[in-house]
């Protein structure tokens, strides 16, 4: 018998989570279920990401509602339309084999008419982000005066998105004698005012010792030289060859060029910031779910909500300005009771920070060393051969080509054949790493402080001399990322990466830089070319920006609009400005509550699509 059954739940429903590969409860399952099926108590849940919180109020809920029933008896909040999604598809894996069940997803950045018909046709669990509940809500389209239920998810990512006013007029709709649950990975002081407004005496479970990390997450830390800090990151990226991880920065700019630099050196990335359209979120998050992308570059903001399975690392590329930030970003690793490694890579000053989140964590980091060169070879060297080893031979389709292989190789022995296959890989990374230099900072530097770790100025962006800036006339509305744009000039070009340096993505169209050398082979490749019917143009930018074509020299741009460029910008204040008057970067701003938190472009503050709108 499975043991969900003994916690309470009926057979059908456990046979769909039976069916969906859940054996044995977690232990936020095991303890949070019972209390919940009772239906008797208010309740707070403290558990990090990944520990199954979803089925802990889900198949409780799934007991306690009338399915016979057709309007509105729960309504779940989450900070996040991915976090949206991902529960309302739980919820209808766990009840495929029950009658009558409607949930309804109501997130930002997508057609609201659609989320309308949905509510109109009858729902029971309403699961949403709070910028569009509220504004469903005000259109008079939902009533939730007969709503049992109400459960805030991820509540300390919802808080520290600046969502408490939001909360508060939407739990206003709600009645009195309702039940709420409340489920967080760390319990600051906002959650705990939100606990004690809306909850009498609340069950209070708590999954390990209040705001620390998960148990199966490894805690690593590296000191360099800031101007080493990229060389370093692709250099721990080269050592551990099966990454599958995310990369958090402290900035849009800061994630935007770590990316299309990670694509030029030929490494599977891709950035996910508060800029990027909904449409171009949701291709990112495809491919990366896909594990098409091997890396995903993104802002705190951005990155909530995402959930996504056996990811091995956890980089902070920049540590985040809120301590309690570095818990949900380790969380996005070491998931239902696997393994994970969040690393920080900081320079000498920061060691002080790597301090304090470990008071807040209750865990001690290890200090480790920057691979030097040979070691890198060696780890990709047998990977490659236990890749090798394990890789799954179709039979039926090589057994043609075999004869040909083996006269070709009939010259050579077995040793020699090894020999051979494992060099393909092998001398890329020897080449690459024959004269490479210590990274790791030294011990007087981390002593005295890196003099040039001032301002962080670790990772610039590749304008330099020797550069034309050109003019194409497609862009994002195109449904192009930077990454998609770089890819599509190389493809049509046939030049490398490596030769084309900023790409400034505007609506619709794009200004991007090409090494001198390159500007003819680039008209002369795009003489031809459509794109969905329309004919590519290129031009020198000059033409369209008012003055002469730029060869970098400085980090200013001007263009018509009058956009100022400015590099850097990890470590203190960076603004990057955007038609939503978004500010980002490590300066941040102080919420309602005095506490330090980034803000999002105008309309984007549930990671993407947004549907927040001000209000008097």
């Amino acid at each position: 018998m499975n043991p969900f059954s003994n916690l309470g739940i009926r057979h059908d429903i456990v046979n769909a989570i039976t069916e969906l590969g859940f054996e044995n409860p977690t232990p936020i399952q095991e303890q949070a279920i019972p209390v919940l099926l009772s239906g008797s108590n208010d309740f707070v849940g403290l558990a990090q990401t990944g520990t199954g919180k979803t089925a802990a109020f889900g198949l409780p809920l799934l007991e306690l509602l009338d399915f016979e029933e057709n309007y509105p008896q729960a309504l779940i909040l989450c900070p996040t339309r991915e976090l949206c999604l991902q529960i309302t598809n739980d919820m209808n894996n766990y009840a495929k084999n029950m009658k009558n069940v409607n949930v309804v997803a109501v997130y930002g950045g997508a057609n609201i008419s659609d989320q309308l018909r949905q509510i109109k046709r009858g729902v029971q669990i309403v699961v949403a982000t709070p910028g569009r509940m509220l504004d469903i809500i005000n259109r008079k389209a939902i009533n939730f005066s007969q709503v049992g239920f109400v459960v805030l998810d991820e509540a300390d990512e919802m808080l520290n998105m600046g969502f408490q006013e939001d909360i508060d007029s939407i739990l206003s709709t709600t009645p009195e004698d309702k039940k709420t649950w409340l489920f967080s990975a760390t319990m600051p002081s906002e959650v705990r005012r939100i606990a004690k407004k809306y909850m009498t005496d609340p069950f209070e479970l708590t999954m390990g010792t209040k705001n620390t990390g998960n148990v199966n997450i490894e805690h690593e830390y590296y000191v360099v030289r800031a101007r080493d800090k990229y060389a370093a990151f692709k250099r721990i990226v080269d050592f551990n060859p099966e990454i599958f991880g995310i990369v958090f920065c402290r900035t849009k700019i800061e994630t935007q060029e770590i990316a299309e630099s990670l694509i030029k050196d030929g490494y599977n990335a891709d950035a996910l910031h508060g800029d990027l359209s909904q449409q171009q979120r949701d291709k990112v998050m495809k491919r990366y779910r896909d594990r098409s992308l091997q890396l995903l570059i993104a802002t705190d903001v951005a990155a909530r909500g995402i959930d996504v399975n056996d990811v091995t690392h956890v980089i902070n590329y920049s540590l985040p300005d809120e301590l309690e930030s570095y818990t949900h970003r380790s969380g996005r690793t070491g998931r239902a009771g696997k393994t994970g490694i969040s690393i920080a890579i900081i320079n000498s000053k920061e060691q002080g920070k790597i301090r304090q989140i470990e008071r807040v964590l209750g865990k001690q980091f290890t200090k480790a060393e920057i691979p030097n060169g040979f070691d890198v070879c060696e780890k990709q060297l047998f990977a490659l051969v236990h890749k090798v080893h394990n890789v799954e031979v179709n039979q039926e389709q090589i057994e043609q080509y075999i004869p040909r292989i083996m006269e070709e190789f009939k010259d050579l022995d077995k040793e020699e054949i090894v020999k051979r296959f494992a060099s393909l890989e092998f001398n890329r990374f020897l080449e690459y790493y024959s004269k490479a230099p210590d990274l790791n900072a030294s011990a007087h530097e981390e002593r005295s402080g890196d003099r040039s770790d001032r301002g962080d100025r670790s990772f610039k962006s590749s304008v330099s001399a020797g550069y034309t800036r050109l003019f194409m006339n497609l862009g994002s509305v195109d449904d192009f990322t930077r990454g998609d744009m770089l890819g599509f000039i190389c493809n049509n070009t046939k030049i490398s990466g490596k030769s084309i340096g900023k790409i400034d993505l505007k609506g619709v169209f794009t200004f991007f830089e090409v090494e001198n050398a390159f500007v003819d082979q680039v008209q002369q490749g795009f003489k031809s070319v459509d794109y969905q019917g329309r004919s590519v143009r290129i031009e020198l930018a000059g033409d369209r920006e008012g003055g002469s074509s730029e060869r970098s020299g400085g980090n200013r741009e001007r263009s018509s609009g009058g956009y100022k460029s400015r590099e850097g910008g990890s470590g203190g204040g960076y603004r990057a400005r955007t038609g939503g008057g978004s500010r980002e970067g490590g300066g941040g701003f102080r919420d309602f509550s005095g506490k330090r938190r980034e803000e999002r472009s105008s309309g984007n503050r549930e990671g993407g699509g947004g549907d927040r709108r001000r209000r008097n």
